[in-house]
């Protein structure tokens, strides 16, 4: 079965398959023709596939370091400028391993090691002025997480061509606003109004949150066709930075949209 996920169906042609080829009619008919006993089976890959305990592995390990970067950028105190650093660091790391669609451990942690050290600075300032948010931010990723999953297994939204396409179209649509955003906000205070406390920031916040858990749905749909279509066992890391961004999107948003309401007024 084809997969319907980008990454994998870009791999597949890079690759030219991961499992075993298939053969054609006249081998078939020879299979059937020749009943020597010498038949060899088909050769099988000369690599260990991906398998869902690799990806679960792997997960563990990127969150892990994650999580290790954002406790050591909170309890350290980290200035701002080490902040946006790290920021900048983990979003062109980001990018290559996006683009490059790489497998290599050393770039995959570096991503969340740099990105930890950015969300533990940034959850440490909203928690200073919204004491508990931080907790709240992080059991509704949880939450979501799970919701996401159970809809997945359930087969309750199923992902197809046209849900990749619109998924994919909407998350590049909703970076552009917020940098046309961005870009107003230095002439006009609070931009376009979409991160701002008001109901188009409460709305627009929302529609994160919401395209935050469709990218979730993608990565679980990566996972599974990965697994069944016998994928190498290195592109588990390709997975669990995916899930890391996808994690790390609803985590900032969620974040977001509570601070518009829980004041420290």
């Amino acid at each position: 079965m084809e997969s319907k996920n980008p990454v994998f169906s870009r791999t597949r042609q890079q690759s030219a398959g991961w499992g075993v080829p298939t053969p054609t009619p006249g081998q078939l008919q020879n299979m059937y023709d020749n009943d020597s006993p010498s038949y060899a089976p088909p050769v099988r890959p000369a690599f260990r596939t991906m398998t869902l305990d690799d990806v679960v592995v792997r997960g563990f390990m990127t969150l892990g370091t994650l999580v290790v970067g954002a406790a050591a950028a909170w309890y350290f105190k980290v200035p701002t400028g080490v902040a946006v650093a790290s920021a900048i660091v983990a979003l062109v790391l980001g990018l290559v391993a996006s683009f490059k669609q790489s497998v290599n451990p050393a770039l995959i942690l570096g991503y969340a090691l740099f990105e930890g050290v950015f969300l533990g600075a940034i959850s440490r300032v909203f928690e200073m002025y919204i004491p508990g948010i931080v907790i709240q931010a992080v059991l509704g990723t949880a939450l979501a997480f799970g919701a996401v999953l159970t809809v997945y297994a359930l087969r309750i939204v199923r992902v197809t061509p046209k849900l990749v396409k619109f998924v994919v179209a909407a998350g590049i649509a909703a970076l552009a606003l917020v940098l046309v955003n961005l870009v107003v906000g230095i002439f006009n205070d609070g931009g376009l109004g979409l991160r701002t406390d008001s109901p188009l920031g409460w709305g627009f916040s929302l529609l994160m949150i919401l395209l935050g858990c469709f990218f979730l749905l993608l990565d679980f749909d990566s996972i599974e066709q990965g697994v069944r279509e016998g994928a190498p066992e290195k592109f588990a890391w390709q997975c669990a930075f995916g899930l890391t961004l996808s994690l790390v999107w609803i985590y900032l948003e969620v974040l977001r949209f509570i601070s518009y309401f829980t004041n420290s007024d």
